[in-house]
């Protein structure tokens, strides 16, 4: 089966003569013959969508701004809550005269409450 060599399958009908996958010719290639691909061809190959597919990656891009921010609120919210209702008696617990081991235990047990070390730590910092 020959396959007519065009611009969008052949690397010999390129100017910088770089190789993409799929080409017609892309098991006859030598590694010397190969060229290096421009930044407009890759820009083609990989970029390229439609209006629908950019709405859904910018939804998307939003969505995860959103789900950040909330995130971070909802670690300042606990964070502030923890200092009303712990009050003076969360900075005794984590003093300077504090044993290594119970502080090890009690940061065990603050991560198996919340069931996040990242939100544990951040409490932490914020009530010492």
């Amino acid at each position: 089966k020959d396959v007519e060599l065009t611009e969008e399958n052949s690397r010999k009908m390129r100017k910088t003569g770089s190789t993409h996958f799929g080409d017609a010719d892309f098991e006859e290639e030598q590694m010397a013959d190969i060229g290096d691909a421009t930044w407009a061809e890759v820009g083609r190959a990989c970029c390229v969508h439609t209006p629908m597919e950019w709405g859904k990656i910018f939804i998307g891009v939003c969505a995860a701004f959103f789900f950040l921010y909330f995130f971070l609120f909802s670690l300042e919210l606990l964070g502030n809550s923890a200092k009303v209702l712990g009050g003076c008696t969360a900075g005794g617990i984590m003093g300077e005269n504090v044993n290594p081991v119970a502080g090890l235990v009690i940061g065990e047990l603050a991560t198996a409450l919340v069931q996040s070390s990242s939100t544990t730590t951040s409490i932490i910092v914020s009530l010492v």
